[in-house]
């Protein structure tokens, strides 16, 4: 389809080309062969008059007419599918959709290794992918690059919808021949012995714990730095270490692994695992079974109370950490 002299189909494959900046990768993308998404490119320069991508050095770069079109063109096809496009009656047991979702392995272990065997019965031709996360989550909501991101309700962005899926808490664990462990632990011994914790992304984001911790008075010796919520457990056995962690991951490994489980000596506010997906997808009805599912196994599996979003204790810990880890 043509709208004056341009091609219509050519926009998406423009957006992809100004998202990637590589012609290897918008192919990629839009499931071309990367000659095919070459013409598209030479195309574009004709209708626009300009080289929209240029070499520079070992990548390329956009111009600054490329540049111009970026929000525009992502604009036009974002309304097109909101308002133009009809999308067929949503069946789960029919649907063929792959979901892309961004979530630690403590979410997964937490919510999405039973949700998963739950979509694996109501939505059979569903396919999922997990990636880890990243240092910048919500570009990757804005930009496409997942449909859900799993994490916590203060590092969620205010202008895209999402949905408060449970709470937990923390638990200190150790190797269960620690001589610490055979009682409950005090603040002294808490902090006097050395600790395990995850720090994510080529940024070492700090777990939500450890930023915690970080603001008390009386600071913990970190030890060992891990890069996952999993490897935490196997990095405390045989040694005096403890880590600081989710009571639902904590009462699965201490079932197989030599660990105890003691609770945490001085107060650190459980976290409220949410999920959320880009504005411009609220009416994609897949999304939606899918969010309301994983809701649906969170309640079933844990019956906690939230607490109340008007907590001003809560509400001060959000914007403190929201100063601490900008989004963008």
């Amino acid at each position: 389809m043509r709208f004056g002299r341009l091609d219509l189909n050519l926009l998406v494959a423009l957006d992809a080309l100004l998202d990637e900046k590589s012609v290897s990768m918008a192919a990629d993308r839009l499931c071309l062969s990367q000659s095919a998404t070459s013409s598209a490119l030479g195309r574009l320069r004709d209708y626009f008059g300009d080289d929209l991508l240029v070499v520079k050095g070992r990548a390329m770069v956009l111009t600054p007419r490329a540049e111009e079109l970026i929000d525009p063109v992502r604009a036009v096809l974002e309304q097109i599918r909101s308002t133009v496009a009809v999308a067929p009656p949503f069946d789960p047991a029919t649907c063929d959709r792959q979901i892309r979702m961004m979530a630690s392995d403590y979410s997964t272990q937490a919510l999405l290794a039973e949700a998963f065997a739950l979509f694996e019965k109501e939505a059979p031709a569903m396919r999922f992918e997990v990636q880890p996360m990243g240092d910048n989550p919500i570009e990757s909501i804005e930009r496409g690059h997942i449909d859900l991101l799993l994490t916590i309700d203060v590092a969620i962005a205010a202008d895209h919808p999402s949905q408060i899926l449970f709470e937990d808490d923390y638990v200190v664990v150790g190797w269960a021949e620690n001589p610490a462990l055979r009682g409950p632990i005090s603040r002294e011994a808490y902090f006097a012995l050395g600790h395990v914790t995850a720090r994510f992304g080529r940024a070492r984001v700090p777990a939500f714990d450890d930023w915690f911790v970080r603001r008390q008075k009386q600071q913990r010796r970190i030890e060992v730095v891990a890069p996952s919520f999993l490897s935490l457990p196997g990095l405390v056995v045989g040694t005096r270490r403890i880590a600081t962690m989710h009571r639902r991951m904590a009462e699965m490994v201490v079932r197989n692994m030599p660990l105890v489980a003691r609770e945490v000596p001085f107060d650190i506010p459980p976290i409220r695992e949410a999920v959320q997906w880009n504005i411009a997808n609220t009416n994609d009805k897949a999304l939606r079974w899918v969010v309301d599912r994983l809701a649906a196994v969170a309640r079933a599996g844990a019956g906690d109370r939230l607490e109340s979003d008007d907590d001003p204790d809560r509400q001060s810990l959000e914007v403190e950490y929201r100063m601490n880890h900008p989004q963008r």
